[in-house]
């Protein structure tokens, strides 16, 4: 039987042989608290009070719900003139701030106890390119400047894609991971935000640098983007992409894993608006679960999971059932 990692590895490689369906996040280990996302992002919890982050967005965080989240209004959005962001815009300075070997000690010590010959470390990169775009401006002014205001939009995409090859080669010289989670949502259920030719033109280039260093040093790229993105799948195989994390069942994902034939592993599938609810049977998550295990999963390259970004259902009696149904699956096609 194949360890974890072992069976991680070759369910994501072209041609693997894995001896049984990866489980969700299992076989990685999710690294957190770096001196990257500690400094950027600050201490963030449930009821606090309005902060903003090293970028001057307002993040908030409202008792009962699930995460944190910009609160971008016209009173209190950054950017308010694209042609004039580096008057509003102050990148923070990574390389200032988060070098020095000993600000990585304290967070480097939790993976003294990690076996590493059982399990893939993760390292986390979360807000990107577009997310950073619409933190900083709003949804609405992010699209129209796509369009009126390319040149000041580039300058901005190509800042922040330098800022975050900057926090990914100190995350991977530092931690040595295996895999790097990358965030950035693309698109909603039914398409992508923007045209194709628009995400090549201004979102793409910002990510050419930052995903080459990763790929050359042998880092797994798993890139998260709960979103409808058929149109640009050749585009993140180009981009050295190894996994897309959050595939949605919106997808073709059976005719993307034909037109992939293993070139980037799918890892998704699972419908939260159908299991991941206070009022979803037993049944009802099974069912969807076993759809998914029996509908992509032959076809290889494929884990199911949750399509957040993050390991975790909104609600625990979901990852309960989906993990007791692969379990189950596992024993009845695999005998483990």
């Amino acid at each position: 039987m194949l360890t974890p990692k072992q069976n991680f590895l070759e369910t994501i490689k072209k041609g693997g042989k894995p001896d049984r369906i990866v489980k969700q996040y299992e076989g990685t280990y999710f690294f957190r608290g770096d001196p990257v996302n500690s400094f950027v992002r600050g201490v963030r919890s449930p009821g606090m009070a309005p902060m903003k982050d090293l970028w001057g967005t307002t993040i908030i965080w409202p008792e009962g719900v699930i995460a944190a989240m910009p609160h971008v209004t016209e009173e209190s959005k950054v950017i308010k003139d694209i042609t004039t962001w580096r008057d509003f815009v102050k990148v923070p300075d990574l390389i200032a701030n988060c070098s020095a070997d000993e600000l990585w000690e304290p967070s480097l010590k939790q993976l003294e106890n990690v076996n590493r010959d059982e399990v893939l470390v993760m390292a986390f990169a979360p807000t990107g390119i577009f997310e950073r775009l619409h933190f900083l401006m709003g949804f609405e002014d992010t699209l129209v400047n796509f369009m009126l205001e390319p040149e000041a939009m580039k300058d901005l995409c190509d800042a922040i894609g330098e800022y975050r090859y900057r926090g990914m080669k100190l995350q991977v010289d530092h931690i040595k991971p295996d895999i790097l989670l990358s965030h950035d949502d693309w698109g909603n259920k039914t398409n992508l935000f923007m045209q194709p030719d628009i995400w090549r033109e201004f979102i793409k280039p910002g990510y050419q640098k930052a995903y080459d260093y990763v790929h050359e040093q042998g880092v797994i790229i798993m890139h998260h983007a709960d979103s409808y993105m058929e149109q640009i799948v050749e585009d993140m195989v180009d981009l050295h992409i190894d996994i897309w994390q959050g595939v949605l069942p919106q997808n073709d994902i059976v005719k993307i894993q034909k037109q992939l034939d293993g070139r980037m592993a799918l890892m998704g599938g699972i419908d939260a608006a159908i299991v991941d609810r206070e009022d979803a049977t037993e049944e009802e998550i099974r069912t969807e679960t076993r759809r998914v295990l029996e509908t992509y999963c032959p076809n290889g390259n494929f884990i199911p999971s949750i399509t957040y970004g993050l390991g975790g259902t909104l609600y625990p009696q979901a990852d309960e059932f989906i993990n007791d149904e692969i379990d189950k699956y596992n024993k009845e096609v695999f005998g483990i």
